[in-house]
């Protein structure tokens, strides 16, 4: 409902991509738009929808029957995190004006370099591959990516690509995106750092390089002239991936645990359906407008909290999995109380949003090694919007999202706890930061 405010729906694009056609989410969020701009008098409501789809898919057929703008068809047998280089990602590269031929020229230009006929030492997604590889063989599994502000949301998708990819029979890289820049001292030894270097023109994350090598912290440079250069990486890294993942002897183009989420949501909202009520537990300890739930009983939510993350070690990560609106706000506590983690226990970091990261790292924290401590964090959403054609809106399922994958990570033995907060973070979340940064100084030899 915020964006929606802030849009002007009669003169509004919308691209829905979803490669089997079938994406709760994006059929939601169709379905929602399409019966605001059919409401705002639009003549020709398709012409305000572009398609970007698999063949035959239930999206394809809908936007023929509906007269869309457009249908992009992608080929079929290009996985969706492989897929930034097809329509998927061209698409709303052309829409946005960008250069797409200048893209792809970038693009073609690495893939000669990693044909099979090119030396190795000069086959540059085989050298980020076998790097990969032989960092995780000595300890180094958590990949943190380090993107100048320019290309900052990279490491996002490089993220997904990693997590889906690897992160399965437990086995797996660990990628730490977007983690905000620390001391060496705040890191373990297991990490591998690679920078991205944009141009000539030195930024804050440049200026760290120094310090993490004299500390000790392996490091790797790619050189970029411009952005353009995304086209070269997007095939780089999907090239080094496949790479590491069969240095692991895993497959990486499958995905076995990210349907066990969905199934798990399809059946909350199924009882929601028939009780008119969302699943809820016992508290494990709650107050000042906060809840715990699983984990050992405490007397306070920060005591309940320091509890769960005491329980990571030496080579674990913890993973903030957040079910609450992406605003710049919350976005901030959630920057912060992940960095006082950080801080505090010298584990990498994972943050995302709920349930776009079910499609990314979602695939490792079931399926990867069993090195995550979990913390969901769920709160009441302020505002909401009914769904077209389904007995309940989008707030509930959110919530039913959140539910399915806290069942997954509890049956696959997972260590992990809801944090859950009344309205709003309102500025709690920072409070428990504070706490923990104080914890640390208390503790302080």
């Amino acid at each position: 409902m915020n964006l929606e405010r802030q849009l002007d729906i009669r003169r509004t694009l919308f691209l829905v991509a979803s490669k089997s056609g079938t994406t709760l989410e994006t059929s939601s969020h169709l379905a929602h738009f399409w019966e605001a701009v059919t409401a705002s008098g639009a003549t020709e409501p398709g012409k305000h929808f572009i398609a970007i789809t698999d063949p035959g898919t239930p999206l394809a057929e809908l936007a023929t029957e509906r007269h869309f703008r457009r249908l992009f068809e992608n080929p079929s047998d290009i996985g969706g995190r492989y897929s930034a280089l097809s329509l998927f990602g061209l698409v709303p590269a052309a829409v946005m004006g960008l250069d797409v031929g200048l893209l792809l020229d970038r693009a073609l230009a690495m893939r000669a370099a990693c044909a099979a006929t090119t030396p190795p030492e000069r086959n540059w997604g085989l050298e980020l591959g076998s790097a990969l590889s032989l960092a995780h063989a000595a300890g180094h599994d958590k990949v943190t990516i380090l993107a100048p502000p320019q290309i900052t949301g990279f490491s996002l998708w490089a993220e997904q690509l990693i997590a889906e990819s690897t992160g399965k029979e437990g086995k797996g890289y660990i990628p730490i995106g977007e983690e905000p820049v620390g001391k060496p001292g705040v890191y373990g030894d297991d990490r591998l750092f690679v920078l991205l270097r944009l141009g000539d023109e030195p930024s804050q994350v440049d200026m760290q390089d120094e310090a993490l090598v004299a500390a000790g912290l392996p490091l790797l440079v790619l050189e970029m002239r411009n952005a353009y250069d995304l086209g070269a990486e997007f095939f780089r890294w999907e090239f080094a991936t496949a790479v590491a993942a069969v240095s692991l002897q895993i497959d990486p183009f499958d995905e076995p645990n990210v349907k066990e989420s969905k199934d798990n949501t399809g059946s909350v909202l199924a009882a929601y359906e028939k009780s008119g009520s969302l699943p809820e537990e016992a508290p494990a300890a709650s107050g000042d407008g906060a809840t715990v739930y699983g984990g050992r009983p405490a007397a306070s939510v920060e005591q309940a909290l320091l509890a769960h993350l005491g329980e990571a070690r030496p080579g674990d990560y913890v993973a903030i999995m957040a079910y609450v609106d992406p605003n710049n706000a919350n976005e901030g506590a959630l920057e912060e109380f992940r960095t006082a983690i950080r801080d505090r226990y010298r584990v990498a970091t994972t943050m995302g949003f709920g349930p776009r990261f079910l499609h990314s790292t979602g695939q490792l924290h079931k399926g990867g090694p069993n090195t995550g401590v979990f913390i969901q964090v769920t709160s009441e959403d302020t505002v909401d919007a009914s769904i077209p054609g389904k007995p309940f809106t989008f707030s509930v399922l959110k919530r039913a999202q959140a539910a399915g994958d806290l069942q997954s990570l509890r049956s696959h033995g997972r260590r992990v706890i809801r944090l859950h907060f009344e309205g709003n973070l309102d500025g709690r979340l920072e409070q428990l930061a504070r706490s923990l940064r104080q914890a640390a100084g208390s503790s302080a030899p």
